[in-house]
């Protein structure tokens, strides 16, 4: 019988799933990917404050995994409300900033040691959402092809199923496995999107995910590591892949997808880290020349970590008065190395060449 895409797919088995997920292909993948990850970890370790790439790449990755949900800003619109606290952004402006908000939240919850479980979904969706209510309780939901209307799936329906499919697929993520974990990471994202467990922001709490699990199982040090970039450039696979194993339990495929997007990932974060690196390298050369040496390491930590820096960034890190601090970031103008604009009576001094590195 054909699979039923308009009924509730309250059938939708448990995991783990009945069938041998580590064939020959996904192994050799997992190879590769695993190598991918092992140089980009070891990128990141040179990086004097790996601070300024979790707070850049979480915005970037903040920005693609909304675009996803047709959630868009732009680049300028973000950093400049993340340099105001959101302050005068737009409305898709400040949804993406929760998101940073929680993958901060996610970061901070694997740090402590605590397991991925249903209560931390449902904070991650909170935030994404600024919602107050958790898994879906109302019948009725059904995903539909935004162009056509027709509806290509129909998720569990009922608190109390959702919820039990829930507690199974906290027990495969914290349980022990002799699966790879970047095979159970690639099952645990498939499963999550398959129960839907939330009446919106699926997606992007899914994505969330990925990342949190990898840093769980120790694959990761620190959240650079996202897909949404991956997915965004094969969409119409990412979507195939999840139906494939819905209506015709094709895992192989679907793993082979996601490994795939770690690897991929992998290669372009490392690139970014290496461009990272270079730039810094050369802002400091030149900063040197024109600052008080001393002062710039500080300096340009605080200016990388802020690509919209402001002065009460510099005064906020102990680097001096306003007076001093306005001057330093006017120097780095004066340098070619940053660009100040005016937005409303507030001057933002701009990094443009890490904007370029990190567009890589």
């Amino acid at each position: 019988m054909a699979f039923d895409r308009s009924q509730p797919y309250n059938d939708l088995p448990l995991l783990p799933p009945a069938t041998d997920l580590e064939s020959k292909a996904v192994l050799k993948q997992v190879i590769a990917s695993r190598t991918a990850m092992a140089n980009l970890r070891g990128a990141a370790k040179l990086l004097p404050n790996q601070g300024v790439l979790i707070q850049a790449i979480g915005l970037q990755e903040a920005k693609l995994s909304s675009e996803i949900e047709n959630i868009v800003t732009t680049n300028d619109d973000l950093f400049r409300g993340f340099a105001n606290d959101g302050e005068g952004a737009s409305p898709q402006t400040k949804e993406v900033l929760r998101y940073k908000d929680a993958l901060w939240q996610g970061h901070q919850w694997v740090k402590q040691g605590m397991p991925l479980t249903t209560r931390l979904f449902e904070t991650l969706y909170q935030t994404v959402k600024l919602a107050d209510d958790g898994v879906r309780r109302l019948p009725g939901t059904r995903l539909a092809n935004p162009g056509s209307g027709q509806i290509v799936y129909s998720p569990p329906e009922g608190e109390a199923v959702i919820r039990d499919k829930l507690a199974n697929l906290e027990q495969f993520i914290n349980g022990a496995s002799d699966l790879d974990p970047l095979v159970r990471m690639a099952v645990m994202h498939y499963q999550f999107e398959a129960i839907h467990p939330f009446p919106d922001g699926n997606g992007r709490v899914g994505r969330i995910l990925n990342i949190l699990q990898l840093q769980a199982e120790g694959l990761m040090d620190v959240p650079i590591l996202y897909l949404s970039r991956y997915i965004i450039e094969n969409k119409a696979a990412y979507y195939r892949g999840l139906s494939g194993v819905t209506e015709n339990g094709d895992w192989e495929s679907w793993v082979l997808y996601m490994l795939r997007g770690v690897e991929t990932m992998a290669d372009v974060t490392r690139q970014r880290i290496e461009a990272v690196l270079t730039l810094m390298a050369a802002a400091s050369s030149a900063a040197e020349k024109v600052l008080p040496k001393v002062q710039v390491p500080a300096i340009l930590d605080v200016v990388f970590r802020h690509p919209y820096c402001k002065v009460r960034f510099l005064e906020d890190a102990g680097l001096g008065s306003r007076p001093t601090c306005t001057k330093y970031l006017r120097v780095l103008v004066g340098a070619g190395l940053l660009r100040e604009h005016s937005v409303w009576k507030q001057n933002y001094f701009i990094n443009d060449a890490f904007f370029e590195a990190l567009a890589r």
